[in-house]
């Protein structure tokens, strides 16, 4: 009699056949990284809008053919041969600590691996091209970060904040985000609300820190007056992040509006796409959440998911580097027992006004980008979304900190602010021409517009002996701030130098922190 618990033993599991798949993908992943020198997190963000993809798929994470395919056809196009110089990568060729290496990889920089493992690596061949097909273009590795350097047909190779790891790793170890809220909570005692709503349009909601805090001071001081909230956020993990915070608000603050958006500066305020094309591809979503506990609330949110990871989808732009949508899409979320005192409040597609009590511009704009795009793509849009009164609060990094002490003892003279909130103002004000009256530009003095936030430590772990894990988060911080991309981290953290001029500058001031500076644009409560 043939042995039943063998054969049962020797077929292969679902979970067995998904692993061996994942590696595959994975094994595809790897190779291709390797030849275009780009982190894991920039691929995920690039080939599906998600910068944990790879690291879900590592661990275990369910993918669909879709998605396999969508990686593959990202692969296909953009790579050429993906075999790798032994000598390209610094970081590789260098002898690092195991803790050294586990870091610099959460940073940006290659992973390092033995001679041995790299001869024993043989790159796959990820995709093939029919007779007549032309062939895919080979990925050029980034320029400095000032003019990011162009792949072959124009594609720029290079995004600062496509690495995850940095955001996240900075949002919690440091307090710019308090801070932030707390600076905007004084603004305001100087607004006064018109019916219907409270209106504000936060320009960059990343993971909501700043919004959900800024909403529940708003509820204690307004708890009866309906709140609509309209976010512009191109990333989907941001998004996942910034929803997850929400149920609450929906529960505390009953009438609540909450919109997000994919679209540009100058098209999210209204809600409503600048091109024939992209009007034709609006993807308008409303979702009245059911029920009146904030677990109800989670469990509807959370069902978008789907959703979002289909719709949300982002590419990089030919003329900027940075991500644009592929389709705008503008999602609505309120209670479905508060619909009909929300009736005048809800936006209606191709009906939507801007006429904001509270714009939100917290580092909306890369530090190195030139003065005239922040005024004329950032700030100008969003000064003309205000209604009468409204107040626009801006906020960017100010540099003459720690932070860019540490980056100047590895890269003398680096200093990428270089704009200040006095020419940013003015450039605006040229922008933005007629439109600039009935605006109010202030730049205060610097004792008001100039404040610091700290990185979180103990006073024993900078009075002793430092760990390397707070030296490597103020390293990153440092880094994060100051805008240093990958390809130049990879150059020098073959090297613990890094962390010894973090632990000099650490130990000089006791503690690490940055300066940011504020401004406040307000047009005249009886203007329009």
């Amino acid at each position: 009699m043939p042995n039943i618990a063998d054969n049962t033993a020797q077929r292969p599991t679902i979970g067995s056949r998904r692993r061996a798949e994942n590696e595959g993908l994975l094994q595809e992943i790897a190779s291709f990284c390797r030849g275009a020198g780009m982190a894991e997190s920039t691929f995920g963000r690039r080939a599906v809008n998600d910068g944990k993809f790879v690291a879900r798929l590592r661990f275990g994470g369910r993918v669909t053919t879709h998605t396999a395919e969508r990686v593959r056809v990202f692969i296909a196009r953009h790579s050429g041969d993906p075999t790798p110089s032994e000598t390209s990568d610094p970081v590789r060729s260098a002898p690092i600590a195991p803790m050294f290496a586990l870091f610099s990889s959460m940073l940006g920089a290659g992973r390092p691996t033995t001679d041995g493992q790299r001869k024993e690596t043989i790159p796959m061949k990820v995709a093939t091209r029919s007779v007549g097909e032309p062939a895919p273009k080979t990925a050029k590795p980034a320029g400095r970060q000032g003019a990011p350097v162009a792949a072959e047909g124009g594609e720029p190779n290079f995004r600062f904040y496509d690495n995850r790891q940095k955001y996240l790793l900075f949002v919690n170890t440091c307090a710019e985000k308090w801070v932030v809220a707390q600076r905007i909570e004084l603004e305001l005692a100087l607004i006064r609300p018109r019916p219907p709503a409270m209106r504000v349009f936060d320009a960059g909601v990343g993971d909501g820190t700043v919004l959900t805090r800024v909403l529940r001071t708003m509820h204690d001081r307004m708890p009866t007056v309906p709140f609509y909230i309209v976010g512009k956020e191109i990333s989907l993990e941001d998004v996942r992040l910034a929803l997850e915070k929400m149920p609450d608000r929906f529960y505390e603050h009953p009438a609540t509006v909450l919109v997000m958006t994919n679209m540009y500066y100058a098209e999210a305020p209204w809600l409503h796409p600048r091109t024939l094309a992209a009007q034709s591809g609006l993807e308008w979503h409303e979702v009245a959440l059911k029920g009146s506990t904030s677990s109800q609330f989670e469990r509807q949110i959370t069902d978008l998911q789907p959703f979002l990871a289909e719709k949300w989808t982002a590419k990089i732009s030919k003329t900027t580097g940075g991500l644009a949508y592929e389709r705008p899409v503008v999602l609505v979320i309120y209670r479905e027992d508060h619909k009909l005192l929300l009736d005048a409040v809800r936006p209606k597609q191709g009906a939507v006004h801007a006429d904001f009590d509270l714009v939100i511009a917290s580092q909306p704009y890369r530090a190195r980008s030139p003065v005239e795009f922040k005024a004329t793509k950032v700030i100008a849009p969003l000064a003309r979304a205000l209604g009468p009164g409204g107040r626009l609060v801006g906020f960017h990094s100010h540099g003459h900190d720690p932070g860019l002490e540490i980056i100047q003892c590895i890269w003398p003279g680096e200093n990428p602010f270089t704009t200040d909130r006095h020419q940013l103002l003015k450039a605006t004000k040229q922008a933005l021409g007629v439109d600039a009256r009935g605006l109010n530009f202030n730049t205060y003095a610097d004792k008001r517009s100039i404040y610091q936030y700290e990185m979180h430590t103990l006073p024993s772990e900078i009075s002793s002996s430092i760990g390397t894990s707070t030296l490597m988060a103020a390293w990153n911080a440092a880094v994060y701030v100051a805008q240093i991309d990958d390809e130049r981290l990879a150059t020098v953290m073959g090297n613990p130098r890094y962390l010894e001029a973090t632990r000099e500058v650490l130990q000089k001031h006791g503690k690490l922190w940055f300066l940011n500076e504020s401004y406040v644009i307000w047009r005249n409560r009886f203007d329009r």
